[in-house]
């Protein structure tokens, strides 16, 4: 009997296991129809069998479609990918160690602190190596860390709660958004408006660099959390489950705080403040898939693409012959969804 009941439990585990890789494929594809509409999308909007033609041209190919294809849209789309895969890894994470599913880098003020880090990098003009984007990175880098380590120290009170901590990066949000203006009062005519254009997250900014910066800090990012997956999953089970086996829960924390830290400053340095992607997806990979950070981790970064993707997509479609800056659409979205989750965790 014993034996039989343990060959059910195995069978289902098999089926919810076979069931989840069914979905995850589907959400891959999901995401590959999006970056094939975002490139066709635009100014001038591109046919399949166009873009397939400037897709074998190549970087160097003489005709227009070509260098719009391989100069503009690859980028913008590439770039949109990986800053919503970034920016919802990092919102996984967040909250995954926080147990607060209220928090991502959005409110809790760490998009915030990258955003102000990177206009402080611009304004005086900041540059490693040579090259701004750099110099925009680092700066971002150390403000986002230092709201991360205020909000560890936060969390680390177990008198604080879940709704109290928002209040707390809702605090972070207007503190940094007031120093951001401040900057943009002092600045010069021109550092304004970059300043000021950095705070509706704009894909403009997209370039090869971008792509390259963003895909290889999540992927890095990624394989990092897949090596913690056993770890955050039982950490997600509660603190005292986690330290019962003999994970040090306090360094974990911090560990991925700087990781989702490096995450986010990745993402602003480039196109600029982009809110709620983080707090979405993984709420929507959790819906679909379940609480396993195998499956999580992963999914929750192809939902935040796909966000990103119909995001950018909506952009273009609103406003011919330009883009809206596609962080006014991620806000439209992600509003609602934030007092729903309000409502929800009031009950």
């Amino acid at each position: 009997m014993a034996l039989e009941s343990h060959s059910k439990l195995i069978e289902e585990y098999k089926q919810r296991v076979r069931k989840r890789f069914m979905l995850s494929a589907f959400l891959l594809a999901l995401l590959a129809v999006l970056v094939i509409f975002d490139i066709q999308v635009g100014s001038s909007n591109i046919d399949l069998n166009e873009l397939l033609k400037a897709l074998a041209e190549g970087p160097n190919g003489d005709s227009s479609t070509a260098f719009i294809v391989w100069e503009i849209r690859l980028p913008m789309t590439f770039t949109c990918l990986f800053v919503g895969a970034s920016l919802s890894l990092a919102g996984l994470l967040i909250q995954t160690i926080t147990h607060n599913p209220l928090a991502s880098p959005y409110t809790l003020g760490v998009t915030a602190g990258a955003s102000f880090g990177a206009a402080i990098a611009i304004t005086m003009g900041f540059a490693v190596l040579g090259q701004t984007w750099i110099g925009v990175s680092l700066s971002a880098l150390l403000i986002a860390l230092f709201v991360s380590g205020f909000i560890f120290y936060l969390g680390s009170r177990k008198s604080l709660s879940a709704t109290t901590l928002i209040l707390v990066g809702v605090i972070m949000n207007f503190f940094f958004q007031a120093l951001q203006q401040y900057l943009q009062y002092c600045a010069s005519p021109e550092v304004a408006q970059i300043i000021s254009g950095w705070t509706f997250g704009n894909l403009q900014r997209a370039s090869w660099i971008s792509t390259a910066v963003s895909s290889v800090t999540w992927l890095c990012a990624l394989f990092i959390a897949f090596g913690l997956a056993w770890k955050l999953t039982a950490l997600s089970d509660g603190t005292e489950r986690a330290k019962g086996l003999g994970i040090n829960t306090d360094r974990l924390r911090i560990f991925v705080f700087t990781i989702s830290s490096v995450l986010v400053s990745s993402a602003v340095a480039f196109i600029g403040t982009v809110a709620f992607v983080g707090l979405i997806s993984p709420h929507c990979a959790r819906l679909i898939l379940g609480d396993d950070q195998r499956f999580l981790i992963l999914n929750a970064s192809v939902i935040g693409s796909s966000l990103m993707l119909a995001a950018s997509i909506i952009s273009k479609l609103m406003s011919e012959g330009a883009t809206l800056p596609v962080g006014i659409v991620t806000s439209v979205i992600g509003v609602p969804f934030l007092f729903f989750l309000l409502m929800r965790t009031q009950r």
